[in-house]
This record gives C-alpha cells, structure tokens and sequence, in this order.
C-alpha cells in the first residue's frame, strides 16, 4: 500500500462481509480466507480519529500561511495503530471518490490519500523519496534533496492529495543529524503540502520524537490520540467486551454458541492485556482451528491452546522465577 496503485486496489476493494442469515452457506476454503482477513472492529481509537481527522480536514481547507493542525495516533505494539489508520484512509478515499468522481473515459482518477512508511534509519532524502515512490514521482540519482521535495510537492498538490498518513513514525530520531534532518522535511511538507497529516507509532511521547525544539514544534502542532489497550471497565462501560461481542457477532462458525466469548471477557483480557491486535489474532486463530479440526466452536480450552505474540504470551504466561 506504500504505492498508490496498491493503495487504490486496497481502498476500492470491498472488505471482507460477515456471514448473512439469508446467504447460502461458505466453503471451508472461503471460511478460512475470511478469519484469515476478517473484518475490521471499530474500536473506540477508530472512531475517535474518524471524528479527528474528519474535523481537522475541514479546519484545515482553507488554512494557507502555516502548517494545518495534524494528528498522532501512539500506543503499544499490536494495539491497532496502523489498523485505525489504514480504516480512516479508506474511509477519506471512498467519500472522496463518491463526493467527487473522475469523468467518464478518463484515465486519471482522484488521489486523495497518501500512505508512506518512515524507512528504518530514515533520513530527509530516503524519506522524501518514499513520497516520490508512492506517487511514481520521476527521480534519479543526480537529483537532489530540494529537487525531489520541490517535484514532490509540486505532484501532490496537483493531484489534490488531501490526506497523509505516515506510519512507523517512531523510527525517526531528532536527536541524531540524519533523524532532525528528516524531521524538519516533514516540518516543510507541512507546510507546503495542503493536506492534513496524520502519524502513527510505537509509545511516541517516550521517544526523542517529543523532545527538544523539535518536539515542542510538533506537540504544538499535533493532537495526541491514544490507541493503547482496551480497559476491561471504563465507569458503567465495558468496551474490552463489547469489541469481543462485536468480533464473535462476526464469526462464521457452524457450531458456536453466541454469548461465550463474551462470558470468557475476563480470562481473554488476561491473555492479551487489553492489545486489540492480540485479541483479533487469538480468535480468529482459534476460529480457523475450529474449522480445521471440524468442532466449528470456540471454547476456552482452544483458545488456551492458542500460542499467541511473545509480547503476549509473556504477559499472561511470564516466565517463573528462579
């Protein structure tokens, strides 16, 4: 999806559908493509930076001297950063594409959205030719930094880009030359670029991301969405269960009984520590198990058979002392 012609087959593809009670029933190869893929839950971070960036896109339109307002969505790893991002971006293109759609017989179509991941040790010319790769923006080796920059911005605003998600924000580090080098592009595109931005990363206000000149820029900028683990209870709510409602409301097994993931909220909140990510994973690991082994139900004793990520499996099994 680094490409905009993998960016557009995953925006316009339509996402995998639940089973419906008046559909003819699924192949078990159809079966296992769907857990494989499955559907996104809308979470309440999703839903909180829908409402965001829907907001700051119309704050933002006719904003000219300085940078627009962006957002940062952090958290743990496998707490569905990049799956609440991916979810808004689609969500921009589609509305996009509907509010304002090509004309008959052309051959160029809208291109609201950018998706660019930060390269590890990025620096401002290995990340600025991220952006040019996304769009296929012509670049050689003799180009310089400014040249392609200037290209960049001069295609992105053409085309109408809107909306820029960069993911894998926490591998930049202001606090080493190429890394404040790469930081301030990012500052220029900004500024340059009529588009709002949105970053996403690894527990970004304890990296050096936050600090310094720099960092006070970007806070200064940026509101702060925290996509960290579900709590178990939140007052008289209980989102933990209700997103694994949401998610055995979605499976398409023969024989489940509704209601006992649920009932299992506790025990599933223990083994995952609250990680979105890591609960997808563990059931619909366990449902394609049930589908495979012919049981076509989930209980608690399969998804205890269920070897999870070493961040989770070491907090719900961790090692016994000596």
């Amino acid at each position: 999806m680094t490409t905009w012609q993998g960016w557009h087959r995953f925006a316009t593809t339509d996402p995998p559908a639940p089973p419906q009670p008046d559909q003819a029933p699924r192949s078990l190869e159809e079966r296992l493509a769907y857990h494989s893929s499955f559907v996104t839950i809308r979470t309440p971070a999703i839903s909180e930076l829908a409402t965001q960036v829907r907001t700051l896109m119309v704050l933002g339109r006719h904003q000219q001297a300085t940078a627009r307002p962006s957002l940062i969505v952090t958290g743990p790893a496998a707490a569905g950063k990049t799956t609440a991002l991916l979810h808004v971006g689609r969500a921009c293109h589609l509305a996009h594409t509907r509010k304002i759609p090509s004309p008959p017989g052309s051959a160029h179509t809208a291109v609201p959205v950018a998706y660019v991941l930060v390269p590890p040790g990025a620096s401002a010319k290995t990340l600025i030719a991220e952006f040019a790769r996304y769009l296929g923006v012509p670049t050689t080796t003799r180009m310089t930094q400014t040249q392609i920059t200037d290209a960049v911005c001069h295609t992105y605003t053409a085309v109408g880009i809107q909306l820029v998600l960069i993911d894998e924000i926490h591998r930049l580090n202001p606090r080493t030359t190429t890394g404040a080098q790469a930081a301030d592009l990012i500052k220029d595109l900004t500024e340059r670029l009529p588009a709002t931005f949105v970053y996403a990363g690894i527990n970004l206000p304890d990296t050096p991301l936050f600090s310094g000149t720099r960092g006070a820029q970007l806070a200064g900028r940026a509101t702060l969405i925290n996509c960290g683990p579900l709590p178990a209870r939140h007052g008289q709510h209980q989102p933990f269960r209700d997103v694994i409602t949401d998610i055995e409301n979605n499976l398409d097994l023969h024989q489940h009984t509704p209601g006992t993931l649920p009932r299992h909220a506790p025990y599933l909140h223990q083994r995952t520590a609250g990680r979105i990510g890591s609960l997808t994973r563990l059931i619909r690991q366990a449902a394609i198990t049930a589908i495979c082994d012919g049981t076509e139900r989930i209980t608690k004793k399969s998804l205890d058979a269920i070897r999870l990520d070493h961040l989770a499996e070491h907090h719900s099994r961790p090692t016994p002392k000596r």
